[in-house]
């Protein structure tokens, strides 16, 4: 199944280090971030996974859940816990998919391509999977995609960039310019005119083009 931007997210039923899920339900009505590993007792996926937990808080304050997965049974999350906890400073504080029949990362493309288009002459590295990351709305469709090879370890700081910028527009008409942060100018979007920009931002903006107005962020 070949996903896309706003595709509804695969729903799916799986263990967890915090038990059995189904996915859509458990993500419920706020936001949701699904991201894979290649392999338990690894350097660079120890250090995304401590990272991620530090950053659970500011997830928290945004309604967003998240949840990692690789193919390594739930048992084995269990045991690598403990070095993240150890080697990171941070315990794991969201729940791990043991996706050990691949069928989670089939759904959602996680795997590495196929070595003649089909599972014959696959090695263990081929079906690890990939660095990707999903970010999935209250509507459980796909609001972002990204993959990443597996030397190289990814910025989950730009994952909350992007889930704010998001979660902005959702909220405001609005988008956000390139290297944007949270509380810098946005840009008004040309589906609102002038006249209905003057009732959402009474304070005025800065029109540098006709289709190009810069806004302060609103709150």
């Amino acid at each position: 199944m070949s996903l896309r931007i706003n595709s509804v997210a695969p729903d799916f039923t799986a263990e967890t280090t915090e038990g059995t899920i189904n996915f859509h339900d458990w993500i419920g009505d706020g936001w949701a971030i699904l991201f894979s590993h290649p392999k338990d007792f690894t350097p660079v996926c120890t250090t995304e996974l401590g990272y991620m937990a530090r950053l659970k808080p500011e997830f928290d304050k945004r309604n967003t859940k998240i949840i990692g997965l690789s193919v390594d049974p739930v048992d084995n999350h269990a045991r690598w816990a403990e070095d993240i906890a150890e080697t990171q400073g941070t315990p794991l504080n969201y729940p791990m998919i043991g996706d050990t029949d691949l069928a989670v990362a089939k759904l959602y493309n996680m795997l590495p391509e196929e070595i003649d288009g089909s599972s014959e002459g696959r090695t263990a590295m081929d079906n690890a999977t990939v660095r990707t990351v999903f970010i999935i709305g209250p509507d459980k469709r796909i609001k972002l995609m990204l993959s990443y090879p597996m030397t190289t370890g990814r910025n989950f700081d730009e994952i909350l960039r992007v889930l704010d910028s998001m979660q902005l527009t959702v909220k405001h008409r609005v988008a956000t310019p390139v290297n944007w942060q949270n509380g810098d100018k946005v840009i008004i979007v040309p589906a609102v005119s002038n006249e209905e920009a003057a009732g959402l931002f009474p304070d005025g903006w800065e029109t540098v083009k006709p289709y190009l107005r810069i806004v302060s962020q609103p709150q």
